[in-house]
């Protein structure tokens, strides 16, 4: 498969729905910032956001890298909301030029944001060296990014001499008053310091966590003429396939149907394979064009021969726990649906997710299925957030944790 194709195909929708969204250029701006555990395309929080800052990768000792495999796509799926996007690189335990040099040879050339777009260290574990912090950022300015200092008020200033890259970067500041949902900045709370660019106010933006920034300078502008996503100063490839798909049409011509993909159907009409997660999916039909139509969750034209067209879609019926299954469902549509893993719900209704399912067919559903990590030594709430990919704020919300810093081993948590 075309691997730009594949990226575009990934963009309709967010397309589709960037009506009234374009960016404009303006203090206080508010929006958010990713790394994997946001999907391929991004989680925003509101209608207002106006920029993302995606993470390109980083590295934890400071000699081997990591790239994030969903940096393309979100950068791609920012620009095709209207939105801004910028890159930040999780930096821990570069201490020498040396590693530094390794680090930024490998990411700098694979930045898919604008030139003058922000390239912000992520400082906030391990060993740091204000002297190679401050090259560090001299290189990213150099390579023709605005460079800035991300991380939190304690730990920058017990681990770098803050107050001397303060003068020369913009700083990217986190604080957080507690876990619940924030939609809007505490200045209350605020990390005050010299030359606060950005403040991350939140790690819970909406339920279930999400990092939430507001711009105080404007700075979120750079890269776009007069802060117009539409118009940055260069165009890297994810840019330009976020633009393409931006302006798409986003004439809705088929308002009240969709259309539920054909199990019999093996490729688009681009030619593409249809991957195995869209099928039993419902989306809607957003342009017809001869014997083709444009979903609204997938950005790709498909034969009307390979789709269904629904006038209203078939809604699930429980009733005391049992579902019955309707035409086009699978495993995964129905245990997506009611919040369980297929797996769980195959098993509990003694098959497999490879057994047949038929119209007619009765399932034992269950709700959420709650899952539980047993806290180990040397285990931090970040470190298990991370690693069950789910955010600090959703920990510390579904186990009632008031100091996130502050838990044991041999604790359960639920996730």
């Amino acid at each position: 498969m075309n691997k730009n194709k594949a990226i575009l195909s990934v963009l309709s929708a967010l397309a589709l729905m960037s009506v009234g969204f374009t960016a404009q250029a303006a203090k206080g701006d508010q929006g958010v910032d990713w790394a994997r555990y946001q999907g391929i395309n991004g989680k925003w929080g509101y209608a207002h956001d106006k920029f993302a800052i995606c993470q390109i990768g980083g590295t934890t000792d400071g000699w081997n890298t990591y790239d994030q495999s969903t940096y393309r796509t979100q950068v791609a799926a920012t620009i095709a909301m209207g939105r801004r996007a910028h890159t930040y690189i999780w930096w821990q335990n570069v201490t020498t030029p040396q590693q530094a040099d390794k680090v930024l040879d490998y990411f700098l050339p694979k930045v898919q944001t604008p030139k003058q777009s922000i390239v912000a260290l992520d400082v906030e574990s391990g060993q740091q060296n204000t002297a190679v912090v401050d090259y560090a950022l001299n290189r990213i300015k150099q390579a023709g990014y605005t460079p800035v200092l991300y991380g939190y008020k304690g730990y920058l200033q017990s681990h770098v001499d803050l107050a001397s890259l303060a003068e020369k970067y913009p700083l990217w500041l986190a604080a957080y008053p507690d876990y619940n949902v924030t939609v809007k900045p505490n200045y209350s709370f605020f990390p005050s310091y010299g030359n606060v660019g950005i403040y991350q106010f939140t790690s819970t933006y909406v339920a279930g966590g999400l990092d939430g920034d507001v711009d105080l300078t404007g700075i979120t502008d750079n890269g776009y003429c007069n802060g117009d996503a539409s118009k940055p100063v260069s165009k890297p490839q994810a840019v330009k396939q976020g633009i393409v798909a931006d302006r798409t049409s986003k004439q809705d011509i088929s308002t009240g149907y969709t259309v539920k993909v054909n199990y019999g159907a093996k490729r688009w009409a681009s030619g593409q394979i249809i991957p195995s997660w869209v099928k039993g999916r419902m989306y809607p039909v957003v342009q017809t064009n001869g014997d083709k139509v444009l979903l609204g969750g997938i950005m790709s034209w498909i034969k009307r021969s390979d789709v269904e067209i629904l006038q209203t879609a078939k809604q699930a019926t429980q009733t005391n726990g049992i579902y019955t299954v309707q035409s086009g469902d699978s495993w995964w549509s129905i245990a997506n649906r009611y919040g369980m893993s297929m797996c769980t719900l195959a098993s509990r209704n003694g098959k497999t997710i490879y057994s047949m399912l038929h119209p007619g067919d009765k399932l034992t559903i269950s709700g959420q299925t709650t899952r539980f990590y047993t806290v180990k030594p040397g285990d931090t709430l970040s470190s298990i957030a991370g690693r069950l990919g789910v955010s600090v704020g959703h920990l510390t919300q579904t186990n009632h944790i008031n100091n996130p810093n502050l838990i044991y081993v041999g604790q359960r948590l639920s996730y």
